[in-house]
């Protein structure tokens, strides 16, 4: 038995992938932020919202080539910031907590 738990431990091992890990420039992250910012400007709801404030989806995408690597970390960061879906209020919240509660005390 021990002879079997031995040979699985070193075929684990042999098996086992290896990670390798490199160094990632800060020209390639700011590239993938800058990349991030222009894919969120060409999402429709986005595209939409820039045209209701009078600004093409392309002219904010050439807008972000022109900023700085700083100014694109920075956007980046508050897009990362933003809910992903909608919030709720305290009153939403009161409001369905008092509905559950409700339905619980009726069934």
């Amino acid at each position: 038995m021990k002879r079997l738990l031995g040979i699985l431990i070193v075929a684990c091992g042999l098996v086992a992938p290896s990670a390798q890990a490199g160094m990632i420039g800060t020209d390639q992250t700011v590239q993938s932020e800058r990349e991030r910012v222009k894919a969120a400007l060409e999402r429709p709801e986005v595209a939409q919202q820039l045209q209701k404030m009078g600004l093409d989806a392309k002219d904010a995408a050439a807008r972000v080539d022109a900023m700085t690597d700083a100014e694109v970390t920075v956007l980046a960061g508050k897009i990362d910031l933003l809910p992903a879906g909608g919030v709720l209020t305290n009153d939403q919240i009161i409001v369905i907590l008092l509905i559950v509660l409700i339905l619980v005390l009726v069934l």
